[in-house]
C-alpha cells in the first residue's frame, strides 16, 4: 500500500521532466447571449439511471463535431434546460456571439482536429490489463486537494466541485436523453468525510462517511436532450447547483488543449466506481486519441466514475504556472470504428470553448465572468 501511495504522490505532486517548454497560445471564448427562459411541463421523472454508459462511433460520428461549426447548429445544442428542486422546468434558448470566421477553422476557438493514432486492437473494456487504479484512504487524503473536489451523486455517479455551490457532472447521471432519471426528483450531492471524523481510529477497512445536500437546481444542454434520436456523448455533462455554498477547495475549468499541450500529455481523475463500493478511487493515464468533442483514453474505469472531473495540467498565462484544471468530464466507453478497425474506449466530453462559455454562464449567471485569459 505504501509504495501505491508513493507512486501516487510522484505523479501529482512533480511535473514529468518531458514537459513541453512552448506554452499554447491564449484560447478565444465566444459569448452565448440567452433569452428569457420559457416554461415546460413538469417532467415525469420516468428514466431509469444507466451508470454502464456504452456507444458506437464510426469515421463520419468521429469526425462530425469539425463539420457542425455553423451558429444556428450551435446555438440549437447550446440551449439548456433547467430542472428545479420543486420539479418545475424551463428551457432557455441562446445566441452565440462572434465573427463568422471564429466558427469556420479558427484554430483559437474550434478545438483540435480529430485525429487517429494508430494502436493495437483492444479486446478488454473498462480495465485494460492491470488494473491502474488506487484507493483513496486516511485524512492526508481524502480532505487534501484535488481529491477533496470529488463527490459523489444521489444517482450512483461521481461530480467535481467546479465552484463554492457547483457541481460538474455527466448528463446521463440525471437524464437519459428523454427523460429525467427518477432519482432527479431529489437529487443530491455527498460529500466524503474521514472515518475518524469523531475521533474514532481510522482503518483500512472503515469506509469514509458521507454528508449529503440537496440540489437547488440542474441544467443540462440542449445537444444531450435528443427526443427520439440517439444520444450523443458529445454533450454529456450537466451542472449541479447546491442548495447552500460548501468550504472546500474546487478545482477551476479550462478549455480542453490539445494533449501535446498538457503536462506529461496526461490525464487524471478521481471517482466513486462501483466496483468498490465507498470508495473514492484516483487514476491516470496518457491520452490516446483526440476528437473535436471527445478524449478517447484507456484510464482503467468502472460504472459510477461517470461524471468525475477529468484534469491536466494546463499552463496558466496570469499565474505563469502549470495548474491542475478540469478538462473534461468521464462520461463512458465507446467502441470506435476506423479504417475497418474496432477500438474501444474510455471517452471524457472534452470542455471545448463554447462549452466553456456555457458552463461559466451557468456557473456565474453572467457573461462578464467568462473570459478564458
Amino acid at each position: 500500500m505504501m509504495s501505491q501511495i508513493s507512486l501516487l504522490l510522484t505523479h501529482l505532486l512533480f511535473l514529468p521532466l518531458t514537459v513541453c517548454l512552448l506554452h499554447p497560445p491564449p484560447v478565444h471564448v465566444p459569448t452565448l447571449v440567452p433569452h428569457v427562459p420559457t416554461p415546460l411541463l413538469r417532467s415525469h421523472f420516468s428514466a431509469h439511471t444507466q451508470l454502464d454508459f456504452t456507444t458506437h462511433c464510426n469515421s463520419s460520428c468521429f469526425h462530425r463535431g469539425e463539420q457542425e461549426a455553423q451558429k444556428e447548429q450551435l446555438s440549437e445544442k447550446l440551449a439548456f434546460e433547467t430542472l428545479y428542486a420543486d420539479g418545475s422546468r424551463t428551457l432557455t434558448t441562446v445566441d452565440v456571439e462572434g465573427d463568422d470566421e471564429q466558427f469556420e477553422g479558427n484554430p483559437f476557438t474550434q478545438p483540435p482536429r480529430a485525429r487517429v493514432k494508430p494502436r493495437h486492437k483492444r479486446v478488454r473494456r473498462q480495465i485494460y490489463g492491470a488494473d491502474g487504479r488506487f484507493n483513496i484512504q486516511g485524512d492526508n487524503f481524502l480532505l487534501d486537494y484535488p481529491f477533496s473536489t470529488a463527490v459523489r451523486i444521489s444517482t450512483g455517479c461521481t461530480g467535481v466541485l467546479v465552484s463554492q455551490q457547483h457541481v460538474l457532472t455527466a448528463a446521463h447521471c440525471v437524464h437519459d436523453g428523454k427523460d429525467y432519471v427518477k432519482g432527479a426528483r431529489k437529487l443530491r450531492v455527498g460529500f466524503l468525510l474521514p472515518p475518524n471524523i469523531n475521533g474514532s481510529k481510522v482503518t483500512s477497512s472503515k469506509r469514509p462517511l458521507v454528508r449529503w445536500v440537496r440540489v437547488k437546481r440542474t441544467r443540462v444542454p440542449k445537444g444531450w436532450i435528443q427526443g427520439p434520436q440517439e444520444v450523443s456523448m458529445d454533450f454529456d455533462y450537466a451542472l449541479l447547483e447546491l442548495r447552500w455554498p460548501h468550504r472546500r477547495p474546487f478545482m477551476r475549468l479550462s478549455v480542453a488543449p490539445d494533449s501535446d499541450d498538457l503536462a506529461g500529455h496526461r490525464i487524471h481523475f478521481s471517482g466513486f466506481d462501483s466496483d468498490r463500493s465507498g470508495q473514492l478511487v484516483y487514476r491516470f493515464c496518457p491520452v490516446e486519441q483526440e476528437s473535436s468533442d471527445l478524449i478517447y483514453q484507456h484510464c482503467d474505469a468502472r460504472p459510477g466514475a461517470s461524471g468525475s472531473g477529468v484534469y491536466g495540467r494546463v499552463w496558466d498565462n496570469s499565474l505563469e504556472r502549470w495548474e491542475r484544471k478540469v478538462i473534461g468530464i468521464f462520461s463512458g466507453h465507446q467502441w470506435l470504428e476506423i479504417d475497418g478497425e474496432s477500438r474501444d474506449y474510455n471517452v471524457a466530453v472534452r470542455i471545448t470553448p463554447l462549452k466553456f462559455a456555457q458552463i461559466c454562464y451557468w456557473v456565474h449567471g453572467n457573461r462578464l465572468d467568462c473570459a478564458q485569459d
